[in-house]
């Protein structure tokens, strides 16, 4: 059974207990306090007789005149549907069998001009407290139509967003695999043998990025394994004036990480942090702080020129909209330039 289905069968059990109680407390407590089963079941005749027009009252608007014409586009059939419903219970339960006639001694009390004011602001009372009944039905179907709206838009906000991710994750895919394919030819002009041996390194990674990947999240540890292997395939390319220095630590325990979420950084590390000419720096850092997971990246930065379409940037946008999506307020994402030097750092709040 579906959330919206299981919460309105919880609620409308919950007014069918509610009127069920109003319907037998008052026979019961005359059974507990008197203990008599006769007198209980009189009370309970007494009323069952003034409760149950008002529960038909209630059920009505609840159920059928409220969702289908004051919410329906119809409110001028809510208001005189409710009109013919009160004034027919009033003629029904107001109106004597037979002529009224008071006692003689109640008359010498109160006189027949009184009586008959005080019968009427007893039907006003009465008409009142129906109205009071319907408003009653009113507000609570409000608050269930209000909860379900909002169930609605948090429901289509997941989906929203659900959608987003995917699409985003479609973008990431092809973008990884046409940087690494040309990493991979460049490994194959600059030593066979090792381009070889290598292989089965970016069969693993290429497997990863485009099925394991596909979980909303993934083991930090098959995401390290992961890094690690393209940070091996990434460095192949590098000369002896590239330093790549790297230090991945997993914390004490296994936890879960959307996946590919650094994969962006480290590709512009690359890109842009080394020079074949230059002495070039790439420095990959991750690891836990107390409950924070924290990833930093520094490198050297050399612009590249109009003719190098190596990437197109859309990873960087992708890691801080997927941000944003998956970790909404619980990270920290910083960046800037000094000395030569691009640092980055992405902080994962509360993820241990």
């Amino acid at each position: 059974m579906q959330t919206h289905d299981r919460r309105n069968l919880i609620i409308n059990t919950t007014q069918i207990i509610v009127w069920a109680g109003v319907f037998i407390a008052p026979a019961l407590i005359t059974w507990i306090t008197a203990g008599s089963l006769g007198a209980a079941k009189g009370v309970f005749h007494t009323t069952a007789a003034i409760v149950l027009p008002m529960f038909i009252l209630y059920a009505l608007n609840y159920f059928f005149l409220i969702p289908r014409f004051l919410y329906g586009g119809k409110p001028r059939w809510f208001y005189l549907t409710n009109l013919m419903l009160v004034v027919t219970w009033d003629l029904i339960s107001l109106i004597p069998r037979q002529p009224v006639s008071f006692p003689q001694e109640v008359l010498d009390q109160f006189g027949e001009d009184k009586l008959w004011t005080m019968f009427a602001i007893g039907v006003l009372l009465f008409v009142f407290f129906q109205c009071l009944i319907i408003l009653l039905a009113v507000g609570a179907r409000y608050v269930t139509r209000s909860h379900e709206a909002l169930v609605r838009a948090e429901e289509e906000r997941r989906k929203s967003t659900e959608a987003e991710l995917t699409w985003l994750k479609n973008q990431l895919n092809p973008h990884f695999l046409f940087n690494t394919l040309n990493n991979i030819s460049s490994l194959t002009q600059i030593d066979p043998n090792q381009a070889q041996e290598r292989i089965g390194q970016l069969s693993d990674a290429l497997r990863y990025a485009l099925y394991d990947s596909d979980a909303e999240k993934v083991p930090f540890s098959a995401e390290v394994a992961f890094m690690e292997n393209y940070i091996d395939l990434m460095a192949l390319r590098c000369n002896e004036h590239t330093r790549v220095e790297r230090s991945l630590v997993l914390p004490d325990h296994e936890v879960m990480i959307a996946p590919l979420l650094f994969i962006s950084l480290i590709e512009n590390a690359f890109k842009h942090g080394v020079s074949a000419r230059n002495d070039s720096l790439v420095k990959i850092d991750l690891h836990a702080e107390e409950r924070d997971l924290c990833f930093v990246c520094e490198n050297t930065f050399f612009e590249k020129g109009t003719d190098d379409h190596s990437g197109s940037g859309i990873g960087l946008v992708n890691l801080q909209r997927r941000l944003e999506l998956i970790y909404p307020g619980k990270y920290t994402y910083d960046h800037h330039s000094n000395n030569g030097l691009y640092h980055v750092e992405i902080r994962l709040k509360d993820l241990l």
